[in-house]
């Protein structure tokens, strides 16, 4: 009986470090998600239309087409999104003042359709 708790104990420890291990993966997915809200929040506040939207979401839909191995799909797609987003070049060409300004929002990743 005893080593049969022992056994429960260990498949216990080895459930919670799973369970821990999932959970720092998905911190991280939740900040990368983030990172691209608020990149598409800034985008939306400059007028981008939707057609240079589209076209960085189908380059990063292409560009994750092959999943390389060892990394996450979803991880390597949000990743690439926030790469692509981040280099368009219309949010480095906003105005100072525009950059350093207050949001008027209190929630600046909430997104209106």
């Amino acid at each position: 009986e005893l080593q049969q708790k022992v056994q429960e104990v260990e498949l216990l420890k080895m459930e919670l470090q799973m369970l821990e291990t999932e959970r720092v993966r998905l911190s991280l997915v939740e900040e990368k998600l983030m990172d691209v809200l608020q990149l598409l929040q800034q985008l939306r506040d400059l007028n981008v239309s939707k057609r240079a939207l589209g076209k960085i979401l189908l380059s990063t839909l292409e560009s994750c087409r092959d999943p390389q191995p060892g990394k996450a799909q979803l991880f390597e797609v949000l990743d690439t999104l926030q790469q692509e987003l981040a280099a368009c070049e219309l949010l480095h060409r906003q105005p100072m003042e525009q950059a350093q300004s207050p949001r008027s929002l209190s929630n600046p990743l909430v997104i209106s359709c």
